[in-house]
């Protein structure tokens, strides 16, 4: 049990992929949660996720969630439509939207600071956990200011946090075949870092099972593990395996395999040891549907994310998972653990 108590290099990671047995893998990354979390307290969150626009010039090859301005389907959502939609979460005791587009060639600064300072002004008891980073990236750029000032004016109107969306593989190679008109990985990484500068939180994500190798997995824990030693900016890391259906990459790469249940928990328990300074890594059952998304509980994760009030995103590429607070509460319970209901910043609200 070494391995608990030293940090994990990128040899022995990678060593631990390719060779451990899994169910070695869930003894190890289940000891490591229980050195975090000693009192076996599993959180989840009610939130919902709002797509204000699916309108999006860079064109993902992964993704079949967005559309173009001219495109009959593209829409961006009326203030109203979004007042509705939180409205509706507040009725269940929902805390936070996540709050994401399409990233749209035509929106600049101005309407996002409208945009959050009313959310914020009409719900203050609602967290903006919103806008990934090359949403952030982009408004500089069509605003014609630094990045800094637009988390800083954003933060002022009322944004709270940033999700990590849009990292993918933080590997240029990766993202060159998946995501071409795509930030570079250390773009992605210096607006994290500029959050965190201000005092802005933020998690760091991964979506695996395109075109990436091992070692480019490993590379990517490493860039996150290190921006966590700078800043200690990140509350969670989150992991997920590519939904193909109706996506441009499975034209191109028709032989790209869907992930199976066993890679996923692979992956997950070495994360869990590698990323050694992450208290919390979230268990993906939007994508692994919610038997694995239990199992996950049992390979590191020691957060089951969000009920999820609506998706968009993955849905329209093929996954169509939904939970309830009740059955998140039971999964948890089944797995001899105590489930929480958590705010974004894993603050206790409500323990069941």
């Amino acid at each position: 049990m070494n391995i608990l108590n030293k940090r994990l290099t990128n040899k022995e990671a990678l060593d631990l992929i390719q060779n451990a047995s899994l169910v070695d893998l869930g003894k190890l990354a289940s000891a490591k949660k229980e050195q975090l979390h000693p009192k076996k307290v599993t959180t989840f969150v009610v939130d919902r996720n709002i797509n204000y626009t699916n309108v999006c010039w860079v064109d993902c090859k992964f993704c079949a969630f967005y559309r173009h301005g001219r495109d009959e389907d593209s829409y961006v959502l009326k203030f109203e439509e979004i007042d509705q939609k939180i409205e509706e979460l507040l009725e269940i005791g929902g805390t936070q939207i996540l709050m994401q587009g399409g990233v749209h060639p035509k929106l600049k600064i101005d309407y996002y600071e409208e945009l959050v300072e009313h959310i914020h002004t009409k719900f203050p008891q609602i967290t903006l956990h919103s806008f990934s980073a090359i949403e952030i990236s982009f408004i500089a750029k069509v605003s014609k200011i630094s990045k800094l000032e637009v988390l800083k004016r954003l933060q002022a109107k009322g944004l709270s946090s940033i999700p990590g969306a849009g990292a993918e593989i933080l590997s240029d190679r990766v993202r060159d075949i998946i995501a071409p008109k795509k930030m570079d990985a250390e773009e992605w990484l210096e607006v994290h870092r500029l959050a965190h500068s201000i005092g802005m939180k933020t998690t760091a994500t991964m979506m695996f099972g395109t075109v990436e190798t091992d070692e480019e997995i490993i590379e990517h824990w490493e860039m996150i593990r290190k921006l966590q030693d700078e800043t200690g900016g990140f509350r969670a890391f989150i992991m997920w395996s590519f939904q193909s259906d109706n996506t441009q990459l499975k034209k191109e790469i028709p032989d790209l395999k869907a992930q199976s249940s066993n890679r996923y928990l692979r992956l997950l328990a070495v994360s869990r040891l590698y990323l050694d300074n992450f208290d919390n890594i979230q268990s993906s059952w939007v994508t692994q549907g919610s038997y694995i998304g239990q199992m996950a509980l049992k390979y590191g994760a020691n957060d089951l994310g969000s009920t999820m009030m609506e998706e968009n995103v993955v849905s329209a590429a093929g996954a169509s998972n939904c939970m309830n607070q009740d059955e998140m509460i039971q999964l948890i319970l089944d797995v001899d653990e105590k489930p929480a209901k958590r705010n974004t910043a894993y603050e206790i609200l409500e323990r069941f």
